[in-house]
Order: C-alpha cells, then structure tokens, then sequence
C-alpha cells in the first residue's frame, strides 16, 4: 500500500467522520434557529415594505403583514402557533443535513489536496487565502446536492395560514407538474452566485479568527498544543464572527433566491402581493427590480433575524462539529 493509503485515519474513515460530524452540526444548529429563519423568509417574500422608516417613505396603499421583528414574532404566534416557528423544518433538515455533511467532507478533501496531508494540524498552516478556496468549493458541492430541499423549505416556511401545501410531498408534486423538474432548481444561480462568497468568507474568517486566536493564547497563554489551545468558547466566538460578516455581505443575494423559490405560490391576500410566475427573467433583473420598486431597504429585507440567526447558527455549527467530529474520530472503529 502507498503511504497515502495509510494516513491515519484512512481516507474513507475520514470522509465519513467529516460527513457525520457534518450532519450532526447541521442538525443541532438548524433546530435552535429555525424560528428566526421563518421570520427571515417572511420578510424576503413580502413585496411590501418589513421596516417601520420605509414604511413612511413608500408610497404603496398596501399595509404590509409583517412589519418589525418582534411584532412578526408575535404575529406568527397568534395565528400558527408555537408549531408557526418550525414551519418547513422537515425539509429543512433534510436540505442541512446533507448540506452540511456534503461541506464539510469536500472541505476536508480540498485541504487535504492543498496540504498534501489529511492532518487539522497541517491544514492550520495553509494559506488564508487556500481557505477561502477551499470553503467557496465546498460551499458550492453542497448547494447542488440539496438546493431541492432548500427550494421546499422556502416555499412551506412562507406559506403561512391558511397553508397553500399540507406537507412537503403535496408541495413538491404541485411544483413539479406546474414548474417541471426545473421548477426544484428555481433559484439556483442567484444561489451558487451568492455561496462562492458566502462559504468562502465563512469558512475563511473562522480559519483566520481560529489563527488569530491561535497566537492569542501561545503570546498570553502559554499554548503551545495548537490542536488543544482554543476552548469550546473560543471556537464558538470564532464562529459567531465568521457566521456574522459573511452574511451582512451576502444577504442581497439571499433576497433574490427567496424570491425566485416562491414564484406562483398562491398565499392568502393577506400576506400581500405574490410574486408571480416568470416575474424575474434572470438574477440580474430581479436585483434591479426589487431595487426599482423597493429601495435599498428590499434587499435587506430579513436582514436583522438573519444576521441574528446567522450568528449563532455558525457559532453552533462550527462548535458541534468540532466536537463530535473529534468523538467519531476517538469512537469510530
């Protein structure tokens, strides 16, 4: 056998303890913040305006449904219940847990390729640069192999009452004789447009933030153990950053793709205007569009749940799976 063959641990082992502990991670983070993501998705859906100051600058007759974050949260609540805030969560997961077990194995094998080892201690001296690469790829791998489930959850989170669809499978049924398999796949340029620098910054500013406070505890800490210097808080501080600049900087994009998974969804008047079917040609007239109609403001719209929600959900995300990818990796036999 080549000495590549006999890395520790093997190639396959360490597939599945990346894909495993991915899924996990995917899993516990999508749970805790999936009330946010509903509010999120409510907001990028509504033609009208979500903000009390560009409510008084919009010329629109139309009272928005949801207007301010904890007013919609309350609003949810009245109407769906408490159930209203893990509305498409079954998707959800379903679209995560490969997602992130998908990542997180090509992650680790685009590092590895770049390090030539499949050593964390190796991949820590890579470029920043190589890691903003490397999450940009993984990113993308992932976004294919779940952009289905991505697509269905949209469309049950912002269905609202009464619902449109009773379950996932009524709603991809009706998607697929009314859209064609493609109508699945609405959405996905904008999407794989907005993961190259969404995944790249995320998993660029966690390795960068880890580097930095790498050094941090070996000047003040005495550390020398790279593998053992950063605590569970640390990585989640860590993560919280990452999960918070990548997406201030990428949540236009996240606007565009909502817009396109809810074309022809056939929600009660109350929740507003419906974006109808065909509305947006391409990714590049939607942003002018929403921009026309709506201002600045509808590209942000959804902005303060989802940087609330993108914070934790990394923070959680890169924790858990630092953990329990060091559990498979003590178990795992």
């Amino acid at each position: 056998m080549s000495g590549t063959e006999l890395e520790e641990p093997g190639q396959i082992k360490r597939a599945v303890i990346d894909a495993s502990a991915g899924a996990v991670a995917g899993a516990i983070s999508r749970m805790v913040t999936s009330p946010l993501d509903v509010i999120k998705i409510r907001f990028q859906v509504q033609l009208e305006p979500t903000a009390s100051w560009a409510l008084t600058k919009n010329d629109s007759p139309l009272k928005p449904k949801y207007n301010g974050l904890f007013r919609t949260a309350k609003e949810i609540f009245r109407e769906e219940g408490l159930s209203g805030f893990w509305r498409g969560n079954v998707p959800a997961l379903l679209m995560v847990v490969p997602y992130t077990s998908i990542q997180f194995a090509v992650l680790h094998k685009v590092k590895s390729f770049a390090a030539g080892s499949s050593k964390a201690e190796n991949h820590a001296q890579l470029s920043p640069y190589l890691s903003y690469i490397s999450g940009a790829l993984a990113g993308c791998a992932a976004t294919v192999g779940s952009y289905p489930f991505d697509l269905l959850r949209t469309v049950l989170a912002s269905q609202g009452e009464p619902k449109v669809y009773p379950n996932m499978r009524s709603a991809f049924m009706s998607i697929v004789q009314t859209r064609g398999i493609k109508g699945l796949y609405a959405g996905l340029s904008p999407t794989l447009i907005e993961i190259i620098p969404y995944a790249g910054l995320q998993f660029g500013t966690y390795d960068t933030f880890k580097r930095w406070s790498m050094v941090y505890n070996q000047r003040y800490r005495s550390c020398v153990n790279q593998n053992d210097s950063l605590s569970s808080f640390q990585l989640f501080l860590c993560g919280l950053a990452a999960g918070t600049i990548s997406k201030l900087v990428c949540h236009p994009l996240d606007v565009v793709k909502k817009r396109f998974q809810v074309e022809g969804l056939q929600r009660d008047p109350k929740y507003g205007a419906r974006v109808e079917i065909n509305a947006y040609k391409n990714m590049f007239d939607a942003l002018g569009q929403i921009l026309r109609t709506e201002g600045w403001h509808g590209l942000y719209k959804g902005i303060v749940p989802s940087t609330i929600k993108a914070a934790p959900a990394g923070a959680v995300t890169f924790v858990a799976y630092e953990l329990a990818s060091d559990w498979f990796e003590t178990n795992l036999t």
